[in-house]
């Protein structure tokens, strides 16, 4: 499947994306290729980028929110951002089975089960919980600052995944185990 929204060469991309590049490269040693696309609206690549930002401060923490993006590519059928998101995951310490587990939407208990379990289900529903589920939510220990926290991550999750799905962006990580034929 070839892109169909061209890569901009970080080499010689325009102001002001030639910064936003250069600042991505020294802070993770690459410009991936997701970016490369979003660069084509400078606009797009620092909403993108100031939500990631904004979400570092969030009370879930990294390996969570790695999950839950797990979770939300998988239910999209992202295959770059579910290569994306297992070395990421694998990064911040996230151990193989509980990479597999994300992806099926499931996490071990309380707080962590009901995070994926809810961003599997923004997704699922497209964001129409009942009452009886946010319940559900609040009884396995989310706040409500989480729950949105999840919706946000399930926000901009879902902007990498329909992005790659529209550009067809090639994959530059290691390829993940199973991913959706598209």
């Amino acid at each position: 499947m070839s892109e169909r929204i061209p890569l901009l060469d970080p080499t010689n991309a325009p102001s002001p994306v030639s910064e936003t590049f250069a600042a991505v490269k020294a802070k993770i040693g690459m410009v991936p290729n997701l970016y490369r696309v979003m660069g084509q609206s400078p606009a797009a690549l620092n909403a993108y980028l100031a939500m990631g930002a904004a979400l570092e401060t969030a009370s879930l923490e990294l390996p969570l929110r790695e999950k839950l993006a797990l979770a939300i590519s998988q239910q999209n059928g992202c295959a770059y951002c579910l290569s994306a998101h297992s070395v990421i995951a694998k990064m911040a310490g996230v151990p193989p089975e509980a990479i597999r587990d994300a992806r099926a939407g499931l996490a071990t208990a309380g707080r962590e089960a009901a995070a994926v379990a809810l961003a599997k289900s923004l997704v699922e529903k497209r964001g129409w919980i009942d009452d009886a589920e946010l319940a559900g939510y609040r009884a396995q220990g989310l706040t409500d600052g989480e729950i949105v926290e999840v919706l946000a991550v399930v926000a901009q999750t879902t902007f990498s995944n329909y992005t790659n799905h529209l550009a067809h962006t090639p994959i530059d990580f290691p390829l993940a185990e199973g991913l959706p034929q598209k």
